[in-house]
């Protein structure tokens, strides 16, 4: 099949999440655990372990007030308890929910960034 022979050479996908205040995002990312390279004018890869997306010095507030990112964990009350060390509501003025067994079935965590894209951290296994 064609498509099995296209993904053969897929290396990642990367979406592009909107900033705000670039330099703003940057450390929200970095503080959180990500590590964040610049990329040139405008765009940083920003990454953890083997999963990446690339920060944007691009806004558009519908499209980030919509704009959502999936992050599965497999223990969420470590990553829970890391998030909560960090005070981001008081230094970023975001907003973040504690863990919640949501009706789909999966436990869920909630961290706006300061741009307003919405982080769900979930845990499970795929």
């Amino acid at each position: 099949m064609l498509s099995d022979q296209l993904s053969q050479g897929i290396v990642s996908v990367r979406p592009f999440v909107p900033s705000r205040d670039f330099d703003l995002g940057k450390r929200f990312y970095a503080d959180l655990g990500f590590e964040v390279a610049p990329l040139g004018d405008g765009v940083a890869h920003v990454q953890i372990g083997n999963f990446a997306f690339l920060l944007q010095n691009h806004f558009v507030e519908q499209w980030a007030s919509n704009f959502m990112m999936h992050l599965m964990v497999t223990n969420l009350d470590d990553w829970w308890a890391h998030i909560s060390s960090l005070n981001l509501d008081e230094r970023y003025n975001v907003r973040t929910i504690a863990p919640k067994m949501e009706p789909w079935g999966l436990k869920v965590a909630y961290v706006d960034d300061p741009s307003g894209v919405l982080w769900h951290f979930a845990e499970g296994t795929n």
